[in-house]
């Protein structure tokens, strides 16, 4: 479950129609996996959102682009990436889950609808793949991105509690580590003494 940015400079106006003539959404590439990596590290930082800057690395965007990469679209705006979206389906029994997992805009293009234009495009693919539900996460104090998703449709809003245990501080962890080194030190060759 993944944090979103603030999604709060996103909003629709006669400037935004105009800027949007020049933006173009497409399917993401391999030569696409580093910028989103790194526009990604710009915006998913540890001081904004410490649990998701621990889950977004170069991992996420291979994985999403290896597995779901009809759902990894990229924005431009002349050639230059503007934001991305990366998404997934979730079948469950009868029902098909579409799931916006990270989107982004670069700071240097907020305000021109990029994110709008990226939501929208992940929407129209996930109808025609039969995706009867889409679902999307956010911290529950990024009220931006979520007056975002409500004002795209996303509604039924509900409060996620994250829990953490560092278990380098578990007593296991610690009985764990003395078991490994007294076993490597029984397996150690023993050198003989020549006399």
């Amino acid at each position: 479950m993944n944090d979103l940015p603030d999604m709060s400079n996103e909003k629709d106006s006669d400037r935004d129609r105009q800027d949007s003539n020049s933006l173009s959404i497409r399917e993401m590439n391999i030569d696409d996996i580093a910028p989103i990596f790194h526009l990604g590290e710009q915006l998913f930082t540890s001081e904004l959102y410490p649990y998701l800057y621990r889950t977004w690395d170069e991992w996420e965007v291979i994985g999403m682009y290896n597995t779901d990469s009809e759902y990894c679209l990229v924005a431009e705006i002349d050639d230059q990436l503007a934001g991305f979206i990366l998404g997934t389906i979730i079948n469950k029994a009868s029902w098909k889950y579409g799931y916006i997992t990270w989107l982004g805009v670069n700071p240097n293009f907020q305000r021109r609808g990029v994110a709008d234009r990226l939501v929208d495009k992940i929407i129209e693919r996930m109808i025609e793949d039969n995706v009867r539900l889409m679902l999307v996460d956010t911290d529950p104090a990024n009220t931006p991105a979520i007056n975002f998703f409500n004002r795209k449709g996303f509604g039924n809003a509900r409060e996620h509690v994250f829990l953490s245990l560092n278990l380098a501080k578990h007593e296991y962890y610690g009985r764990l580590i003395n078991y490994e080194r007294d076993k490597a030190d029984r397996n150690r060759p023993r050198s003989r003494r020549r006399t």
